[in-house]
């Protein structure tokens, strides 16, 4: 049986989510799960978790739980990491407050924005710490990552490490199934093709029975009659994007806000209010998820609790039953740019859809993209590409650039403002950005 090791386990509930999509096909069902997470509380919980998952699943795997990385890593098969380096106090609120002094505000921050940037340089390390071990202990491992910011982490990795991974995100799935909802129709019908880079891919294709469903799409955006389909939010600045560009982009509205000067202005009130724009919507979330997690560890550590377990949209549990069994199946990875897409940078992370079966994840080569949404994903890209460089030489002068490059983030402060921001933010994050010279 695979051994699969999950580094950071401490998130419980996506934990839970993984382990019951795993266990829930028979050919795994005795896997050895080995979770590893530096919190040793959340560890025992999630423990207790995996318990209860493979007992309502009839499932008896061997479950391992260990705060030594190595042990947990040593002969795995495949290692998924979902941690948060720097959590959400302090790094995460350092990430918001310290901008909104200048006068800058963000919705999630963990993509790209003064907020990605910051994200990436705390991650980048820790990821890389992680792939050395692997490299040592498990060289033929595939790596499953669903750490954020995904295109610079997986980027890093390629330019660092020699360990084989896939990057993990849920945005095209979860996409699809809100547009069929939106046209009520289901989503197991609807035939698509999507690429680009991780929350700034598009639907290049969506299509019911040969039929193309853009047209379709287009008046719903005339008409404002969709849904409210991610967490009950606002719709409203994708479907703007689908009007003026052509195509719909995979994440959602508060994410995409956040990658463009066009959505969130200080002195733009009235666009926040049009299109209904979250500031701080990840502070709120994580403050919910943090109230929820105090309320459900009480709930897994009662003895009677039984846990119920579906089978999510996540695409972790498909790969590894693909590769163990040799069913092929396609899914959406974020993957290294080599030959892919022919007007995104050579060497740079890209979403595309990619078979997975006995021989591992294979890419599907896309070609050129609509040559508008390539310039777009390039004014992205800039930044992750200068964010990796800074992370993997510790150069402070290519996080200034990679700041004053940033479309949001020069769309409202100056250069004396940037270079200020990111002075105060490296001072601010201390021991997580060690190693960074300090500014003139």
């Amino acid at each position: 049986m695979p051994k699969i090791t999950f580094i950071g386990a401490g998130s419980v509930i996506f934990a839970k989510t993984l382990m019951g999509d795993i266990l829930s096909y028979p050919e795994l069902a005795n896997a050895i799960l080995s979770l590893h997470d530096i919190d040793l509380d959340r560890l025992r919980v999630s423990k207790m978790v995996a318990h209860k998952v493979a007992r309502a699943l009839g499932a008896y795997p061997v479950i391992e739980a260990t705060t030594d990385r190595r042990a947990a890593l040593d002969a795995a098969d495949y290692v998924i990491v979902m941690f948060q380096i720097g959590g959400y106090k302090p790094a995460t609120v350092i990430d918001f407050e310290i901008p909104k002094k200048y006068g800058l505000r963000q919705t999630i921050a963990d993509t790209v924005g003064i907020g990605g940037i910051m994200r990436g340089l705390r991650t980048i390390p820790a990821l890389l710490d992680v792939c050395r071990d692997m490299e040592a202990l498990c060289p033929d491992a595939l790596l499953l990552n669903y750490a954020n910011p995904m295109a610079m982490n997986m980027w890093a990795i390629d330019r660092a490490s020699s360990v084989n991974a896939v990057g993990l995100c849920h945005s095209v799935q979860s996409t699809a199934r809100a547009l069929a909802d939106d046209l009520d129709l289901p989503v197991e019908e609807i035939n698509y093709l999507c690429a680009g880079i991780n929350h700034l891919a598009f639907f290049l294709r969506f299509e019911h029975q040969g039929h193309d469903l853009y047209p379709r799409l287009r008046e719903l955006a005339e008409s404002g009659n969709y849904g409210r389909r991610f967490r009950g939010l606002a719709d409203h600045v994708r479907y703007e994007v689908l009007r003026r560009l052509g195509y719909f982009v995979t994440e959602s509205s508060e994410h995409f806000a956040e990658y463009v000067p066009w959505f969130i202005k200080r002195d733009r009130p009235d666009l926040i209010e049009k299109y209904e724009i979250p500031l701080d919507e990840y502070i709120l979330r994580c403050e919910l998820q943090n109230a929820y997690w105090e309320f459900q560890r009480g709930q897994f550590e009662r003895e009677d609790m039984e846990i119920e377990v579906t089978r999510s949209e996540e695409y972790a549990a498909r790969i590894i039953h693909s590769m163990e069994t040799g069913r092929p199946r396609v899914i959406y990875g974020n993957v290294i740019n080599r030959g892919l897409i022919d007007n995104l940078p050579q060497g740079c992370c890209v979403e595309t859809p990619c078979l997975v079966d006995k021989n591992g994840v294979s890419p599907t080569r896309i070609g050129p993209l609509p040559p508008h949404l390539a310039a777009l994903m390039r004014t992205n890209i800039n930044v992750q590409e200068l964010t990796v460089e800074a992370a993997l030489t510790g150069d402070r002068e290519r996080v200034y650039h990679a700041a004053m490059l940033d479309p949001h983030t020069a769309a409202e402060l100056d250069l004396e403002q940037i270079w200020r921001l990111v002075d105060e933010l490296i001072e601010a994050h201390g021991e997580w950005l060690q190693g960074f010279e300090p500014g003139s």
